[in-house]
């Protein structure tokens, strides 16, 4: 149980450990669905029918699983309700492919649920890889993990230098979600192969990222409002691609 409360705290222990946790029916199914390597599970008295179901799986497939004492989970987990279930996991990486052409830089994103979210919409628009510069959230950080609900189990995600990021976007165009830019972002060109920066909302992007950009395009917002969380513009920029691309394929 100290491994677990080691997880669930600072990112050295992680590094350390080269693990993290997942909690909760669904992350776990998720893992589970995308073959990811467990250590070991940990279940309690809350376990709904499905989550039993769940736990019978897991031990077909060979998975070390444990039920701790009353409580226990709830008070070592990181949720306000326990579901009765807590996985360690192997702090795998899926590997970036061959040939990319739809990238998301999420930079000086440190709010973890914002990057959590970011993740779990890149999975659900199609984004080959997420490449988190310096000054970024841990990606396996507790609420960055519970926020991604699953994305981490099929999307590629990279802790890179800025050199290393200029390397694996060779060729691409480097857009920067900008306040400042001049271009709407529905007037910009999403076709060819893309790299999508997206700030935080406290400083914006780093100087790093906005030397690596080729265009910048903003969001115009009529109302009152200054400016958008991070997950939402990251969410309504990363969906232009997805429609200009699908109109693009319907033409054909």
């Amino acid at each position: 149980m100290q491994l677990v409360r080691d997880l669930l705290g600072r990112p050295k222990e992680r590094r350390e450990a080269g693990a993290f946790v997942a909690e909760g029916v669904r992350l776990v199914e998720e893992a589970l669905a995308a073959e990811w390597p467990f250590r070991f599970v940990l279940t309690g008295e809350t376990l709904s029918e499905r989550g039993r179901a769940l736990v019978a799986e897991l031990k077909s497939h060979g998975v070390e699983t444990e039920a701790v004492a009353k409580g226990l989970l709830q008070s070592v987990g990181e949720t306000e309700s326990s579901q009765g279930i807590l996985a360690v996991l192997e702090a795998s990486h899926l590997s970036l492919p061959q040939s990319l052409n739809f990238v998301l830089i999420p930079d000086q994103i440190r709010d973890p649920g914002n990057l959590g979210t970011l993740l779990r919409t890149a999975a659900a628009a199609g984004v080959q890889a997420v490449l988190l510069p310096p000054e970024t959230a841990e990606p396996f950080a507790p609420k960055v993990v519970r926020a991604g609900m699953g994305a981490h189990f099929r999307l590629p995600i990279l802790a890179c230098s800025w050199h290393e990021i200029r390397a694996h976007t060779t060729g691409m165009k480097i857009v920067l979600g900008d306040v400042e830019g001049t271009t709407p972002y529905w007037q910009a060109d999403f076709l060819s192969p893309l790299a999508l920066i997206v700030g935080g909302e406290a400083e914006g992007a780093s100087q790093a990222a906005r030397d690596l950009t080729s265009a910048r395009v903003s969001i115009p917002m009529p109302g009152r409002s200054e400016s958008l969380n991070a997950a939402a513009a990251g969410a309504i920029l990363m969906f232009e691609v997805v429609r200009q691309r699908s109109g693009k394929q319907g033409k054909r």
